[in-house]
């Protein structure tokens, strides 16, 4: 692997959705998420960061040093075991290898970071216990995202649709159609800020500058491999990038996060927004700190 980033970065995430349902709410009935309180919408980090996975194996293919270990259809202790098997260790004789080699925990946390992309960026908890306990460590990732809330509150929309099959033969001889329903947004723009610390990327997983090149092009296209019609129509409409030139930065995080301004284009306009040409996206590059510069993608 090349050599961790030695810059921090914040970055600022603009995505939108138009008829469709971003992130379902299990405990609503797969209602779009909404804060209640606000009545602005929301994406959980979770949500985003199984996108940005998605997108890395379906472009690297599981590829030496990109394979994905929070994986649908994937055990996570059968990963753990790989590790094991590679260092010539197994659950029974682990305890006393760890004696006679006081570097082994790190050897195990570290063959995690260089084979899962997903480890090197966002972290991990690798301990399971199934009959036996394998432990790989907890790796606290160098990217971190926040949830994402749209940029005003949206109004979740109830659709009742029909279907032409019917479930079972007894509902056949009764009925012609039966009656489903889906829950959409019409439209919403959300806001996501994310971190990377070049400071974790160094000291513990080696997250690497073609691991953050990776990390831009996954977010930016991270909806278009994953298009569904309960989703509807999503994209990544900008991507704002902050790069401090140190490792450890050169302004609070809130500072250049405040110099992102989303507003509409007419604020009289007393109808809702239907597309992102509504807005206006600007950054005051003026009142950066020194040593901070801004990278706008999309």
């Amino acid at each position: 692997m090349s050599e961790p980033i030695r810059n921090r970065y914040e970055f600022v995430i603009l995505f939108d959705v138009e008829n469709g349902n971003p992130n379902g709410d299990p405990d609503a009935g797969n209602m779009p998420r909404v804060d209640p309180e606000t009545g602005l919408g929301i994406v959980t980090d979770v949500c985003l960061k199984r996108k940005i996975r998605n997108y890395v194996e379906t472009v690297k293919e599981d590829a030496t040093g990109y394979r994905i270990y929070v994986k649908d259809g994937v055990p996570l202790n059968r990963s753990d075991a790989e590790a094991y098997a590679a260092l010539e260790v197994d659950e029974k004789s682990v305890k006393e290898k760890k004696k006679a080699d006081p570097d082994l925990d790190r050897k195990i946390r570290d063959w995690m970071c260089a084979n899962f992309y997903d480890i090197r960026t966002f972290g991990a908890v690798m301990t399971t216990f199934v009959k036996a306990a394998l432990n790989c460590g907890q790796v606290r990732g160098p990217v971190q995202l926040g949830f994402a809330r749209s940029v005003e509150p949206i109004v979740p929309q109830e659709v009742t649709i029909t279907r032409v099959a019917i479930t079972t033969e007894a509902d056949a001889e009764k009925k012609g159609t039966e009656m489903g329903r889906k829950y959409i947004v019409p439209y919403g723009l959300y806001r996501c800020e994310g971190y990377v610390s070049a400071n974790l990327a160094r000291k513990t997983t080696g997250f690497s500058q073609e691991d953050l090149s990776l990390l831009w092009e996954a977010i930016l296209n991270m909806f278009e491999h994953d298009h569904s019609a309960a989703r509807g129509k999503m994209a990544v409409r900008e991507l704002i990038v902050f790069r401090h030139d140190c490792e450890l930065g050169c302004a609070p995080a809130w500072k250049l996060f405040e110099s992102v301004h989303i507003q509409r284009k007419d604020p009289s306009d007393p109808a809702p927004a239907r597309s992102y040409q509504d807005y206006a996206v600007t950054v005051d590059e003026s009142a950066l700190p020194s040593g901070v510069t801004c990278v706008r993608m999309g």
